[in-house]
């Protein structure tokens, strides 16, 4: 069921949008990416909860979807992801009273999202049960600077925003927001690998050969950093696998799903 959840931050409350969805003894929590929120999703999480047995948390991050908007003309600040992680997130299971010492979830993120999982995982090794990552972000590339300029320069044009407009309360002011701070030049050295060897999980790792915002050094890296990583390499699939190659996606996640202790 939708609802809205009150959390604490360090600049004060923050209204978010989320959903408890399925059934099971173990919680996934679903993270979107950067221009995603909780409608973004889909069917996949349900679909995904529903073959893996799993309960579900799927909501939109601060500024996103429809949970309170960020105020306008703030730049982001460039550890955004970074707060989302270790400030956000914990607050959120919190306000759902949802304990991770006692039932840690398995994290399920996409793009920025998988970036947050790592880095919440990194940040609390004993609160996550797994992370499972789709075209994850462990530091920056011209080629994703690349992407988002072009979609800058195309912004004007009216179709990316007609369609963040059936997400977002605010579309401007979350492709603004997160255009402007990866293309910012304090961005450019932007890395959390140097976090990564404190994760201490199963971590899956999935990655299409024909990502527009990363290359396979992304997998690379993660697998040299994380040591519990398997790689899933999908041929001829594009920064979103979830949705491209819904089925082979689905099975192998409830395949190293199954493989987790009881």
């Amino acid at each position: 069921m939708l609802q809205r959840v009150l959390i604490d931050a360090a600049g004060g409350p923050i209204e978010l949008e989320a959903e408890l969805i399925g059934s099971g003894a173990r919680l996934i929590v679903f993270l979107h990416e950067g221009l995603g929120a909780l409608a973004g999703w889909g069917d996949w999480p349900r679909t995904l909860c529903a073959a893996a047995g799993c309960r579900g948390l799927v909501f939109s991050r601060y500024g996103y979807g429809r949970s309170q908007r960020r105020p306008p003309g703030q730049a982001w600040p460039s550890d955004y992801l970074g707060i989302e992680a270790r400030e956000h997130l914990p607050a959120l299971l919190h306000a759902l009273a949802i304990d991770p010492a006692r039932e840690a979830p398995i994290l399920f993120g996409h793009s920025d999202g998988a970036t947050i999982a790592l880095q919440y995982a990194a940040a609390f090794p004993q609160a996550a049960a797994a992370v499972i990552v789709l075209a994850p972000h462990l530091f920056a590339e011209p080629i994703a600077r690349a992407k988002i300029e072009q979609l800058r320069q195309g912004w004007h044009d009216g179709r990316l925003r007609a369609k963040l407009e059936q997400l977002h309360d605010d579309p401007d002011q979350v492709f603004m927001g997160w255009s402007g701070c990866w293309l910012a030049p304090a961005f450019q050295g932007w890395s959390i690998s140097d976090t990564l060897a404190a994760i201490r999980c199963p971590t899956l790792a999935i990655q299409g050969t024909l990502d527009q915002y990363g290359t396979l050094e992304q997998l690379a890296e993660l697998q040299r950093r994380v040591p519990r990583a398997e790689l899933l390499t999908l041929e001829g699939c594009r920064h979103v696998p979830h949705e491209e190659q819904a089925e082979t996606v689905r099975d192998a996640v409830v395949a190293f799903l199954s493989r987790l202790p009881a």
